[in-house]
């Protein structure tokens, strides 16, 4: 390949430039050379060492891996380097990722650099139709069943031990929107936390994040979804303690007629085990006016991996209400057979799932919580139901994901919810 990797280097990197007197190593530089401070400093440097030790060559064609060695030792001294001058080695970095890691360099290791800024996010399609209930109630083909959802998500490593994210959504519009710019006007902040390492082992984070009650491992029933508070968790290598406070963002949780917005104080314990399983148990202390029916809840959660294929998970909760009422409890259960990985065609899943929830976590028909799980709001509450679905990586990056529910039925009462048919496309990047 063509040497303007290293040109590109030597004109605009002097990373590791000390002594303005170092001396010049290479015979085939001359002072007066519109390069020769630049070779002389990245020399000095240990960034570049010349062909045999004595010439530079600047002429000669390098190879790939001339080119990542380069770029490595320019990685060691980026703690040196100006903005600019770091967002080239990135991307420099980005350009010989596969190299660097033969060289046994972590191009992830870039994510802990001052001054790196990572662009990411998602995007989704999404089918969904219900059949109606014994009521006549339900979804109905057409374009209010076709939605669409783009997020994306800036992460700043601010220093070594503290990262700053900001991410914006679109929320979920439903294709017979179709109005013009103004009349879709939700483009709203989702993300905006500032996360502190005070060792390998302890983290807080501030602002506003994704809040999925229970934990990661958890099914989320309730919630999981834009939460504003602050957290602190010490996560080890077989245990976690996670506290925090903040108040709701999304769905009735966060204020309707019924309600005027939800806080919590929630705090989680977990055991992770080799083979990639975890137990946890959970409690959340619900803060509200007299809409919102609960006084607090808690939770349990297992995810089992039984070899190297297979998943079980279940998860219960129970949530006590503030008037005395009856105290609604969720059992779920989920079986997974097979992993789909963004990063890798043609992985695939299959899974089947049944969930039991009592009456008493919708208001006027709809759900509460701004749920974690796949299902809408009669197939969450006073139900029993069953459920399956297939994920798989056609391209990387990119996923079809397809859920079903079925043999459905309500816990009390005789209006029977419509089974829910669900596919999607979703790409991240």
């Amino acid at each position: 390949m063509k040497s303007k990797v290293l040109a590109a280097l030597v004109a605009t990197m002097a990373v590791g430039a000390t002594c303005a007197f170092a001396a010049n190593p290479f015979v085939d530089v001359p002072s007066d050379s519109w390069a020769y401070k630049s070779v002389v400093e990245l020399a000095d440097a240990g960034i570049i060492q010349g062909v045999d030790g004595e010439h530079f060559q600047g002429q000669r064609n390098i190879t790939r891996y001339e080119a990542a060695e380069m770029v490595a030792k320019a990685m060691a001294h980026m703690d040196k380097a100006s903005v600019e001058q770091r967002a080239l080695i990135n991307k420099l970095a980005d350009e010989f990722a596969d190299e660097l890691n033969n060289l046994g360099v972590r191009v992830s290791a870039l994510e802990n650099r001052v001054g790196n800024v990572k662009l990411t996010g998602d995007a989704r399609v999404r089918f969904v139709h219900q059949d109606a209930d014994d009521e006549g109630n339900g979804k109905t083909k057409g374009d209010d069943s076709w939605s669409y959802r783009v997020r994306l998500r800036a992460n700043a490593q601010v220093n070594d031990r503290t990262k700053v994210t900001y991410g914006i959504s679109t929320g979920n519009h439903t294709f017979s929107d179709n109005g013009v710019a103004e009349k879709e006007n939700d483009i709203y902040t989702d993300r905006a936390n500032v996360e502190y390492n005070f060792n390998k082992d302890w983290s807080m984070m501030v602002g506003r994040y994704n809040y999925k009650m229970g934990g990661d491992n958890a099914y989320g029933f309730l919630y999981g979804d834009t939460f504003d508070g602050a957290q602190l968790q010490y996560k080890g290598d077989n245990f976690a303690l996670t506290g925090g406070y903040g108040k709701f963002k999304e769905a009735e949780l966060a204020g309707d007629d019924s309600t005027e917005g939800v806080k919590t104080g929630y705090g989680e314990i977990e055991g992770f085990f080799g083979n990639g399983s975890a137990i946890g148990g959970y409690y959340n202390d619900f803060s509200a006016g007299d809409g919102f029916r609960f006084d607090d809840a808690w939770g349990a959660y297992a995810s089992i991996n039984l070899g190297t294929n297979w998943n079980a998970m279940a998860n219960y909760e129970k949530y006590n209400s503030k008037n005395g009422n009856d105290d609604p409890e969720v059992w779920v259960g989920k079986l997974t057979y097979g992993a789909a990985n963004f990063a890798t065609p043609k992985s695939w899943d299959l899974w089947v799932e049944y969930l039991n929830a009592d009456d008493g976590f919708d208001t006027d028909g709809d759900f509460i919580g701004s749920t974690d799980s796949w299902r809408n709001g009669n197939l969450l509450n006073n139900v029993k139901s069953w459920g399956a679905g297939i994920d798989y990586t056609f391209a990387k990056n990119a996923q079809f994901q397809v859920m079903q529910s079925f043999a459905s039925e309500a816990k009390s009462g005789s209006n029977d919810p419509g089974e829910e048919t669900r596919a999607q496309f979703v790409f991240v990047f």
